[in-house]
């Protein structure tokens, strides 16, 4: 899997495919949209449009908190496989875990037969706590791949990053710059400053040295082709150091515990 993709959270559906097409122009390989980003068409549209193989797109989605439940999966599968126009995803996922309706361990097996039946070659998770993956691995032989969970300067999840690690689940972060807001911190103008990057470009770069997966979203084709000029130059690791102690448990979404 790419370690860099475009999140097109929030792009409405007649704009999403210039942002993809864009996107695929300038080398990125990964899309990760959602059944409830209501812009599975216009992904689709753009990866029917493109001259880049379908063998070298990866493409991810998942599903809301309305198809959770055996069944429910079942039917979110085929509904996204229709809508991206696609006969396969690379990678589906469930969205958030709504521990209180119980039902992510049925979608689970329902994301198993969707990959023993060929229509989804890896299935994963997002916004899910170690408790969380905790039940997954009690009532299942496979883990997900990938826990796809809110990370960037002002929320590091190590502890988090740590049991991914210790399980060989790929972390993924979305909202990687905290929806922007991290852009105008004083420390990470300075430090970009320093290197000749963007701000953005900067956290980026951190996330990948710490391992981390990275889905930026932006509606500005410029913005997507700087987001993806993140290669070929470390930053220190004092500089490193320096990031992760902007750490102050901030997160910009809900936490997955209350969004059920």
């Amino acid at each position: 899997m790419p370690v860099l993709g475009l999140g097109v959270y929030k792009v409405s559906n007649d704009v999403v495919a210039g942002l993809v097409s864009h996107a695929l122009s300038v080398g990125y390989r990964l899309i990760d949209t959602a059944s409830m980003y209501e812009n599975e068409e216009g992904v689709g549209k753009a990866l029917a449009a493109s001259t880049v193989p379908r063998s070298e797109i990866q493409v991810a989605t998942k599903f809301w908190m309305d198809g959770l439940g055996y069944e429910n999966t079942l039917k979110a599968c085929t509904t996204s496989l229709a809508r991206l126009g696609l006969e396969y995803l690379d990678l589906y996922m469930i969205h958030w875990p709504a521990p209180e309706r119980g039902l992510y361990v049925e979608s689970w097996r329902a994301m198993q037969k969707l990959k023993a039946d060929g229509l989804v070659r890896s299935i994963g998770v997002c916004n899910f706590h170690a408790e969380h993956l905790d039940r997954i691995a009690e009532s299942s032989d496979e883990r997900p791949v990938i826990n796809q969970v809110e990370l960037h300067p002002w929320l590091t999840q190590e502890p988090l990053v740590r049991y991914h690690d210790d399980h060989g689940i790929v972390t993924q972060a979305w909202s990687p710059l905290a929806r922007g807001q991290v852009l105008g911190d004083a420390t990470l103008l300075s430090l970009a400053s320093e290197y000749g990057l963007s701000v953005a470009q900067l956290v980026l770069r951190w996330h990948l040295q710490r391992g981390i997966a990275v889905i930026p979203k932006s509606n500005s084709t410029a913005r997507i082709t700087e987001n993806s000029m993140v290669f070929g130059f470390e930053l220190s690791e004092d500089h490193m150091a320096l990031i992760s102690a902007l750490n102050k448990n901030y997160r910009t979404g809900v936490d997955p515990n209350d969004r059920n």
